[in-house]
C-alpha cells in the first residue's frame, strides 16, 4: 500500500513539473539566428535618445540604455549629471574579476577634492529597489517567463529588461545580469545618486537584488568593460592612478548630432520574435547533444542590431 502510494505521489510530482515547463516546440524549427533574421520591422525598437548615455572610451563607445520605468529618480539624475558633463575626464576606478566594473570619481571620498556635482543634479536620492508590479505589467507589457527561477517567484522582460517579480509582496526590480548597471552606495540605503556606477561582468550576483538600484543595461561596448586588466587592491580598485582607464566624455544621446550617434535597434520582449527566440534557446538543435529545455533570466540577453539602411 506504501508502495502505491510513494508511485502515485512520484507520478503526481512528475504531472506538475510537465505542467510547468514550457511546451516543446516541433522538431523541425528555425535557429535562433535565422528566427532574427526573418523577423519583421515592427518587433524592433529604436534607442531613445534621452535615456541613452553615449561613454566614450579612448578604446571605443559604450552605449547605457537608462531605466527610468525602475529606478525614475536615478534616470533623471543620471541624464543631468551627464548633461553637465559630470563624468568628463573621470576614470574608472575599479575592476574586480567576475563581479563589476566601476567608474566615477576617484577623489570622491575626499570632500575637499571632490568633483562637484553640476547644476540640476542632486546629490542625495531615494532608494529605488524596487517598483510596483502593476506599474510594469500594466505600463510595459511584462514578458513573464514559464521558467523555474531560484531568486524569484517570477521572471521576465520588460522594455527589454530582465526583471524579477513577487507577485504576493506586489513588487518588481531589475535583476542582475550580465551588462546591467547598478549605482554604487555606501553603508545607507539612500546613498547612491548614480555619480559611481557600475556595471556586471562575471556571473550573475543576483544576491545584490533588491540592494542596489539598478539603473540601466550596456548595450554596446560590453567587451571594452570587460576585459579591462584587474585591479589589484581590495575588491579589484586599482592602488595607482596611472592604472586606471580614463573617461573621455559621457553625454546623452539627445546631444550627439544625428548624424554621429550609433544606430542600433533593440528587440523588443512583447514580441513574437522574442517568444520565439526564448525557445529557440530552450530547445537547441544542430550542434547540441543535450538541449537544456530551460531558459533563466540572465541566459537570455536581448539582442541588438544596426538600424537597417
Amino acid at each position: 500500500m506504501k508502495h502505491t502510494a510513494l508511485v502515485l505521489a512520484l507520478a503526481g510530482l512528475m504531472c506538475s513539473a510537465a505542467a510547468a515547463a514550457p511546451a516543446k516546440p516541433p522538431a523541425k524549427k528555425k535557429t535562433a539566428a535565422e528566427i532574427l533574421t526573418s523577423s519583421p520591422a515592427g518587433d524592433w525598437r529604436a534607442l531613445d535618445p534621452d535615456n541613452t548615455l553615449l561613454m566614450e572610451l579612448a578604446s571605443g563607445q559604450v552605449l547605457i540604455e537608462l531605466a527610468p520605468r525602475f529606478a525614475p529618480a536615478h534616470a533623471a539624475n543620471i541624464r543631468a549629471l551627464a548633461r553637465g558633463g559630470y563624468w568628463d575626464g573621470l576614470a574608472i576606478v575599479r575592476v574586480q574579476d567576475n563581479f563589476v566594473t566601476q567608474w566615477g570619481d576617484p577623489d570622491g571620498e575626499d570632500a575637499a577634492k571632490a568633483r562637484p556635482l553640476p547644476a540640476g543634479a542632486a546629490a542625495k536620492l531615494p532608494a529605488e529597489f524596487s517598483v510596483p508590479l502593476d506599474r510594469v505589467g500594466k505600463a510595459a507589457r511584462f514578458a513573464k517567463l514559464p521558467d523555474v527561477d531560484g531568486w524569484a517567484p517570477r521572471t521576465g522582460f520588460a522594455d527589454g529588461f530582465p526583471v524579477a517579480a513577487d507577485p504576493k509582496a506586489g513588487k518588481a526590480w531589475l535583476a542582475h545580469c550580465y551588462g546591467m548597471v547598478g549605482a554604487g552606495r555606501s553603508d545607507a540605503v539612500d546613498s547612491s545618486n548614480g555619480t559611481e556606477l557600475y556595471v556586471v561582468i562575471g556571473h550573475a550576483p543576483r544576491g545584490l537584488d533588491l540592494n542596489i538600484t539598478v539603473v540601466g543595461r550596456v548595450i554596446k561596448g560590453m567587451e571594452l568593460l570587460s576585459a579591462l586588466p584587474r585591479g589589484s587592491a581590495a575588491l579589484g580598485f586599482y592602488d595607482k592612478p596611472e592604472q586606471r582607464t580614463g573617461i573621455l566624455r559621457v553625454r546623452l544621446l539627445a546631444e550627439v548630432p544625428a548624424a554621429e550617434r550609433p544606430a542600433l535597434q533593440v528587440l523588443k520582449t512583447e514580441s513574437a520574435t522574442w517568444t520565439r527566440l526564448l525557445d529557440a534557446r530552450r530547445y537547441r538543435g544542430g550542434w547540441f547533444v543535450h538541449s537544456p529545455g530551460h531558459v533563466d533570466v540572465c541566459s537570455a540577453g536581448v539582442p541588438t542590431r544596426p538600424t537597417p539602411p
